[in-house]
Formats: C-alpha cells, sequence, structure tokens
C-alpha cells in the first residue's frame, strides 16, 4: 500500500495535467465555432448548410487569437487567484501557529519528519467534516480543514486527515484538480455565452437575411443550429467527463500515503467512519468538493461519484495495511432527538411501574361513609 511519493503516479498526474490544459484548448475552439455557426445563421438566416459552414469557418478564423489570448488570461487568472475564489466560497481564512497552535504544530511535526515544505494553513467556519488541499505549486500549497473537523477528531485522527492531504500535494493531484476545476468554468463561460447569444437574438432580435443570401436557395439554418448545439452539448460533456475521469485511484493513494507517514492505520480508518455522511460544504459547488477528503454528493448510482465509498476505503486499509474498522460511529443521545424513551409505568406514577399493574390510585378519592360509599 505504499503510495506516498509513487513515481509512476506522480509522472502520470504530470502528463495528465499537460493533457488537460491542451484539451482545454481544443473545447475552447470547438466551442467558438459553434458561437460562430449560430451568429452566421442569426445574420444571414435560412441560407444554405455549406454557406453558412465556410462563413463560419471564415470567422472562426478570425476569432482564434482572441479566443487563445481569452484562455490564456483565464488560466493565469486562475493560477494566481483560485485560492481566493476558493476561500470566498467556502468562508474559509489562513491561520498561524499562534491562531491554531494545535493543529499548526500537528502539520509541522509531519512535514518535519519527512522533510516536505510545510503548506500553508486555513480554517474554514463551517460545521461538517471535511479538509481539502489546493494549490498549483509549492509557494501556492495549502491545506484546509473545517470547525466542525477539528471539533469532532481527536489529535491521531486530524494527524491521519493531514498526512491524506499531504500526500495528495506530493503525489500531484492537487494541481490535476485545480487545472480540472480551470477547464470546467472555462468551458461552462464560454458555453453559455454562446447559449445566450442564441437565444437573446433568436427571441428578442430576430434573424436577419442579408441581401447577398435572398437570392439563394435556404433551408440549411435549420441544420447549423443543431450542429451547433451539438457542438456546444459535446464540448459541455467531454469537460464533465475530464473532471470525473480523475482516478478515483487517488483517494485509495492518498489513504494509504497517510498510513506511511502516520504509522496508524486505525487513526485514518476511525476518521474515515467520523467523516463519513458528514462533510457536505453546503457553501461549495461540485468542484471545490471533488478536492475534499469526502465527497458525499453521489448521482446516477455511483457511476459520477468523484470517491470511493468510505466502506471501500476502510475495507483497503484493513487488508492491506492492517487496520482495524470500528464500523460507523453511534449516534449520541444529542444527535438523535425523538429516540429517549418515556419512564417506565408511565409519567405520572413510578409506583405502578413496580407492581406492574394498570395505574390506579392508591386509596379511594374519596374515603368511604358507615362502609357504603359517598353516597349512603
Amino acid at each position: 500500500m505504499a503510495a506516498y511519493g509513487l513515481y509512476t503516479h506522480i509522472q502520470s498526474n504530470k502528463r495528465r495535467s499537460v493533457a488537460l490544459l491542451i484539451g482545454l484548448f481544443i473545447l475552447v475552439y470547438v466551442l467558438v465555432y459553434a458561437g460562430a455557426l449560430v451568429a452566421e445563421v442569426l445574420m444571414l438566416g435560412d441560407a444554405p448548410l455549406d454557406y453558412l459552414i465556410r462563413a463560419a469557418e471564415f470567422d472562426f478564423l478570425k476569432a482564434v487569437p482572441f479566443a487563445t489570448v481569452g484562455t490564456i488570461l483565464w488560466i493565469l487568472i486562475a493560477y494566481n487567484f483560485h485560492q481566493s475564489m476558493i476561500d470566498a466560497v467556502t468562508g474559509a481564512h489562513e491561520v498561524s501557529r499562534t491562531e491554531e497552535p494545535r493543529l499548526y504544530n500537528i502539520l509541522e511535526n509531519l512535514c518535519i519528519s519527512r522533510g516536505i515544505t510545510m503548506p500553508k494553513l486555513r480554517i474554514a467556519d463551517d460545521d461538517a467534516l471535511n479538509a481539502f488541499a489546493t494549490g498549483l505549486n509549492a509557494k501556492q500549497y495549502s491545506i484546509t480543514v473545517t470547525r466542525g473537523l477539528l471539533a469532532a477528531l481527536n489529535d491521531q485522527e486530524i494527524e491521519a486527515v493531514l498526512g491524506h492531504e499531504l500526500t495528495h500535494i506530493r503525489n500531484g493531484d492537487v494541481r490535476m484538480l485545480v487545472i480540472a476545476v480551470v477547464i470546467a468554468g472555462v468551458i461552462s463561460f464560454f458555453g453559455e455565452m454562446v447559449f445566450r447569444l442564441f437565444f437573446q437574438n433568436a427571441f428578442y432580435g430576430g434573424g436577419r437575411r442579408s441581401s447577398s443570401s435572398s437570392d439563394k436557395k435556404g433551408g440549411g439554418a435549420g441544420i447549423a443550429i443543431v450542429i451547433a448545439l451539438a457542438l456546444i452539448a459535446i464540448a459541455w460533456i467531454l469537460s464533465i467527463v475530464i473532471r470525473f475521469a480523475l482516478s478515483r485511484q487517488r483517494e485509495y493513494l492518498a489513504d494509504s500515503g497517510s498510513v506511511e507517514l502516520t504509522k496508524n492505520p486505525d487513526a485514518m480508518i476511525s476518521a474515515l467512519r467520523k467523516i463519513e455522511g458528514r462533510g457536505e460544504l453546503h457553501a461549495a459547488n461540485s468542484a471545490v468538493m471533488e478536492m475534499c477528503i469526502d465527497n458525499p454528493r453521489e448521482g446516477f448510482s455511483n457511476v459520477f461519484d468523484t470517491h470511493p465509498a468510505v466502506d471501500k476505503r476502510v475495507a483497503a486499509l484493513v487488508q492491506y495495511a492492517g487496520g482495524h474498522d470500528p464500523g460507523p460511529p453511534a449516534l449520541d443521545a444529542q444527535e438523535a432527538p425523538g429516540q429517549i424513551e418515556p419512564p417506565a409505568g408511565g409519567p405520572w406514577s413510578d409506583a405502578a411501574s413496580n407492581s406492574g399493574k394498570p395505574f390506579l390510585p392508591g386509596e379511594p378519592p374519596i374515603g368511604p361513609t358507615g362502609g357504603k360509599g359517598p353516597w349512603g
């Protein structure tokens, strides 16, 4: 299960990062061509399909330099300000040793033991139990932990979680995830721009037929629109596939890397059991949740889950790391309102519970009068 510093995994992540960036430009160019096709239909009206395609190709070639510059600017903005964007979503802020000595010392000891550059520490003021790492280089790497996690986990379990996130940083998983988030943002922006261009003009502006095409045989506008919408849909689906194609194996490797760092598989298992189902960051979008140690958001019968089930991760740690699974933690009485049983014997009498008989008063409400009762 030794995965920390796994050379093949790190090299694979580097190759994937380059491939993702190349794929980003390809998807952007597909969207630009789709937008050019929609624009020609709106300007020329129901012109022949081959004419619309040639006109869109001409517009596409003129737009490529602007699309390239725009994409590069987007990447540069994301490179320098992605942490600020994530902090704005999660409400996280950087902390020092003075502010969080317990957390800071645990992380510092882990880094010193393996000669790792210590990342920055951030706290998200959220009751959820979760943590995630961010950054694209050694100067940017950061680990964010929620308040809920600090309150619920002991020192050994927190150490295991921090070891998990350090392994993500060392293995290059964090860089991959940030790039995938950037890709999703770019595709969403360009896709929405093309859709707005089409629907706003279709419903408010209307198509304008130019004099150059008025005498031509039409019939190609509908097909051109279908092609454009299909290209947009393909680019959007591929951007999602890129995000979900990030191997779930990275979580197994990070779990095992944490065990190698801490030498404590039971702490990693216990931390996962406490976090399971309690890590939902309601203010965070799906891209941020994909970075977390556990992502409770599921869909399509686990086909699109970004994390393996906790049961599978725990089973792997038990099988390969020699850990012991205590099972899901039992809910405390305070966490399970409505489960408090009423006092035995009913709320009115303790004596009835001892006799085992239905509730009856010990004495008649009115004493007997002459042995004949209250009415004589």
